[in-house]
């Protein structure tokens, strides 16, 4: 390569015009000369800017399809090869087969530099034919690079190269590479090249037969075979094969999956055990029936104390499945310091009963058992509460009233933990009712919770002086608390007055409250129009999100639509919908309840019905303003797909049934009885103490839906 003529090349290029992850890409020439210069230093540093840049997180750009040229041309020189190698493959990977975008381009653009790729699968260095191997595969080029891998696999002998041709293979030709694979299981091939035979078979979705399980245990742990692959996709084979396997939703592949993890779990290496152990995380996490499928593993995961804090992640998952591993955790959880908080921790999980005395101990010094114990608090199911105890409710009063008390952070913990448990928690009054300054949001709400009838009077007087002088965070908190009571409204219109003046972090909630005191508080609307942010400066999301309360408490108040139609119409204008799902969806919701009067809105809503987490909001508004522009089997069919990817999937079951069953075809019956009976998880978010209980609510919120009977 002539040099002079290559870097005329670049500097010839419209760099600055040229967008990456960053903005500008005139940065770009400054890594290229950098690449073919002789300084190492400066050669590996513009590697890895390189990557921040043109391929940001796997993203591509505009200046990426046009660097592409220029990298193989200086890996076809010999400057940093393997490394330039491995960018194009990654490159190709972060591209698109389709289409006249920027992925697509820089796809077509890998694609037009196979001939060097391809040659280079042949190099003398093993380190250069594993990255030539994997670039070709990423191109997704079949019909050329096949030919040429197989021919390779003949001949290779090199352990990671005959690896990474296996999985380059598979990712091509995933059907087609499974007899290769399953030649290599049990023969005398090295760890590396089994391992990624076992991963062939699953993408060749081969059944997990006895070879297949008695293989992967033979070769645990399995992570260091894999350790010096480009496939980062498949670094933890263990955990990817559970999850591949899972994702078939088939009773034979989570037989064969629950034996395999009930194996390992309980092999006699440590560093197999970890592995297994993150692999039945996974496996929580996807599948409604892993606790209970895992369980008989819970007590030998714990046998050994010195090991035992590795298993306590899962068993918290297992939750009160776990039951047989609790006598050990609260032999552990007896303690001094870390270790024992954390085997509190995961007691607090699999035995509540159990845990509770002995969170009451040392509730000072626990703090990761504490925050399991709120766990249940936010775990998506009304009403939940970790278990109450005599002895824990006497320790947090105790810890509120000590003279080195809790730090803000723990005292809302505790606070929690008392409003949770309502009027059995009452004796605690005096103590949270001190907390008061520490915790001015959070304990208005308690007081009301745990308030006893002969107390009201004097608890609500108390919170008064609170929404009119304490601190500003928690006067809207005191001022509610106030008017739950009492029925006394005043301090609340004071409060939320207040709170209404643009810019104050505030206004949203400050508009829902004025919303809900309705025609009550017409004196607030001055307040609530001068709140509205200014469309003409540029508004972020929390602008909107206030902008769209504001709308809403307009509209409860006085009735008249006429204000808030325009304010929910710009929001849904925003050009960028994306990232405004849920703004979105809350501007949709707030026009659905005007009603008829919304019907200039009607477009925009519809426009919403292109992105899953926009579509059950939409629906709702539509059918509440102008039902008649609903397609009932259309509109049932994308808020099935939205609950199927966990897009909002509450309201798109609400939706559904506001619909009514006439709305579903046989098909999407079918779908929702899946969603509803099926093994796989809808939503793992949530899976905090036992079961998710957030999936099993949506789980049942299903079956409600599915058994709505159909009427002529």
């Amino acid at each position: 390569m002539d040099l002079v003529l290559f870097l005329a090349d670049v500097d010839a290029q419209p760099w600055a015009d040229l967008q990456h992850a960053y903005g500008s890409a005139a940065d770009v020439p400054r890594h290229l000369r950098a690449l073919a210069g002789e300084i190492e230093e400066a050669a590996s540093e513009a590697i890895s800017e390189l990557y921040s840049c043109i391929l940001h997180q796997g993203s591509v750009y505009e200046a990426t399809a046009r660097a592409v040229a220029y990298l193989a041309r200086l890996a076809g020189a010999g400057h940093r090869t393997e490394d330039l190698l491995v960018l194009l493959g990654g490159i190709a990977e972060g591209g698109a087969d389709d289409g006249d975008g920027d992925a697509a381009a820089c796809r077509a653009a890998v694609v037009g530099e196979l001939p060097l790729i391809l040659t280079t699968v042949d190099a003398e260095d093993p380190g250069l034919r594993c990255a030539a191997v994997w670039a070709a595969a990423m191109t997704g080029a079949a019909e050329r690079v096949l030919p040429v891998l197989h021919r390779r696999w003949k001949t290779e002998t090199e352990p990671l190269v005959r690896a990474e041709l296996l999985g380059a293979m598979a990712h091509l030709d995933p059907s087609g590479t499974a007899d290769a694979a399953t030649a290599a299981i049990g023969a005398d091939e090295p760890g590396e090249v089994r391992i990624a035979a076992l991963l062939a078979c699953v993408d060749g979705g081969l059944p997990w037969g006895p070879a297949h399980h008695g293989e992967m245990l033979s070769l645990l742990p399995v992570n260091g075979l894999v350790e010096d692959r480009l496939d980062l996709e498949r670094n933890e084979p263990l955990q990817y094969v559970v999850e591949a396997l899972l994702l078939r939703d088939t009773d034979a592949d989570r037989d064969a999956t629950y034996t395999l993890l009930d194996a390992a779990l309980r092999s006699t290496d440590p560093a197999a055990r970890e592995e297994a152990l993150w692999a039945a995380e996974t496996a929580c996490l996807l599948s409604r029936s892993a606790p209970e499928r895992l369980s008989g593993a819970a007590e030998a995961l714990i046998a050994d104390p010195a090991d035992a804090h590795s298993a306590y992640s899962l068993l918290a998952k297992l939750g009160v499945r776990a039951a047989a591993a609790a006598p050990q955790l609260a032999r552990i959880a007896v303690g001094e310091g870390d270790p024992a908080d954390r085997a509190l921790e995961a007691l607090v999980c699999v035995d509540p009963g159990r845990a509770a005395p002995l969170l009451a101990r040392d509730l000072g010094r626990r703090p990761r058992a504490l925050g399991a114990a709120c766990g249940f608090l936010y775990a998506g199911v009304a009403g939940a509460s970790f278990t109450y105890d005599p002895e824990l409710l006497d320790a947090i009063r105790d810890r509120l009233a000590a003279a080195d008390g809790p730090a803000a952070d723990e005292a809302v913990r505790l606070v929690s933990l008392l409003g949770a448990w309502g009027s059995r928690a009452s004796a605690a009054l005096p103590e949270l009712a001190a907390a008061l300054p520490v915790c001015p949001a959070a304990v208005p709400k308690a007081l009301v919770a745990i308030c006893p009838p002969e107390h009201r009077e004097a608890t609500a007087e108390l919170l008064t002086v609170a929404a009119r002088t304490g601190p500003a965070e928690g006067r809207l908190a005191a001022a509610t608390a106030v008017r739950e009571l009492t029925g006394e409204t005043g301090p609340l219109r004071a409060a939320v007055a207040e709170r209404l003046t643009p810019g104050d972090p505030a206004v949203r909630e400050a508009a829902s409250l004025a919303a809900g005191l309705g025609p009550e508080a017409v004196a607030l609307v001055p307040a609530l129009r001068s709140a509205l942010s200014d469309r003409a400066g540029g508004r972020n999301m929390p602008q909107m999100d206030a902008d769209v309360e504001i709308a809403a408490a307009l509209w409860r108040i006085t009735g008249d639509p006429e204000e808030a139609v325009p304010v929910l119409a710009g929001v849904l204008a925003e050009t960028e919908p994306m990232w405004l799902s849920w703004t979105s969806g809350r501007a949709a919701r707030a026009a659905g309840r005007i009603g008829d009067a919304a019907r200039p809105l009607v477009p925009g809503l519809e426009g919403l019905l292109i992105e899953p987490r926009q579509v059950p909001s939409a629906v709702l508004a539509l059918h509440a303003i102008a039902p008649e522009s609903l397609d009932g089997p259309r509109a049932a069919g994308l808020l099935l797909d939205a609950a199927e990817r966990d897009a909002d999937a509450e309201t798109a079951l609400e939706a559904l049934a506001v619909l009514g069953p006439a709305a579903l075809t046989e098909e999407g019956r079918r779908r929702l009885t899946a969603l509803a009976e099926r093994d796989r998880r809808v939503r793992a978010a949530g899976l905090g103490p036992g079961m998710s209980p957030a999936d099993e609510r949506l789980r049942e919120q299903a079956r409600e839906v599915a058994r709505m009977p159909v009427t002529a």
